[in-house]
């Protein structure tokens, strides 16, 4: 599962899944650049992008000058966990233009150029809550319901071009977002979490990361439009 010579893009590349995946791809010899804000830390092997996926036109034109990308991985995700009648429609709204639109406006953007290679590989993070069991995340899960819509849209129309595209669904990953998020509860989150999955350890980074690569690399070439779930066994 060797990347020499792939140019790939990763949004939300500094944070904790978003490192590994630029570290595995890196080591398999792909060229990466991440999509994140100027203030983050750039994984070590990688080039950063200054962009705010919250700007569509800025993350559109950020991605179109620094192409051609043969493999994007829209990583990058706004979660708050909070009752749905607390949101207001403008924090519903953001959190589906980071999670689902940008994606939209990056696939079309490095499309352009996989079609004209006759290969290329989109991978979209979905998630373990649109199973049905999480609540205090509507707009989260909302805009991961759009991402694996265009998901399997993008993966129709772009097949006949040599172009992958999938979804991973991470379960509940080691990260620092969910330390954010849970706070003090932390602890109790990381027992129901255990209680929940089949095999009793929690998830880590480089377990999507492994997943990621083997889909981006020529050994996944007739896989598409699926929705994978890393998820322990939930």
């Amino acid at each position: 599962m060797q990347l020499e010579g792939k140019q790939a893009l990763i949004t939300g590349g500094c944070g904790s899944i978003g490192r590994t995946l630029a570290a595995t791809f890196a080591e398999a010899g792909a060229c990466v650049t991440v999509l994140d804000r100027a203030d983050s830390i750039c994984p070590q092997g990688a080039v950063l992008l200054d962009a705010d996926l919250s700007d569509l036109a800025q993350t559109e034109a950020a991605a179109a000058s620094a192409g051609p990308f043969d493999i994007l991985i829209n990583n990058a995700a706004l979660i708050i966990n909070k009752p749905h009648d607390e949101f207001s429609l403008q924090e519903y709204e953001d959190q589906v233009r980071v999670n689902s639109s940008a994606a939209f406006v990056l696939s079309r953007v490095c499309a352009r150029h996989m079609k004209a290679k006759g290969w290329g590989r989109i991978i979209n993070m979905t998630s373990l809550t649109l199973n049905g069991q999480w609540e205090g995340y509507v707009p989260y899960v909302a805009s991961k319901g759009a991402l694996l819509g265009l998901t399997v849209g993008l993966a129709r129309e772009l097949g006949a071009h040599g172009i992958t595209v999938n979804a991973i669904a991470p379960g509940a990953v080691v990260s620092e977002a969910e330390d954010r998020v849970f706070g003090k509860r932390l602890a109790a989150y990381h027992a129901w979490v255990l209680e929940h999955q089949s095999l009793k350890v929690r998830i880590e980074p480089q377990d999507i990361a492994n997943l990621a690569l083997f889909l981006a690399s020529d050994a996944a070439r007739m896989i598409s439009g699926q929705n994978i779930g890393v998820n322990g066994g939930w």
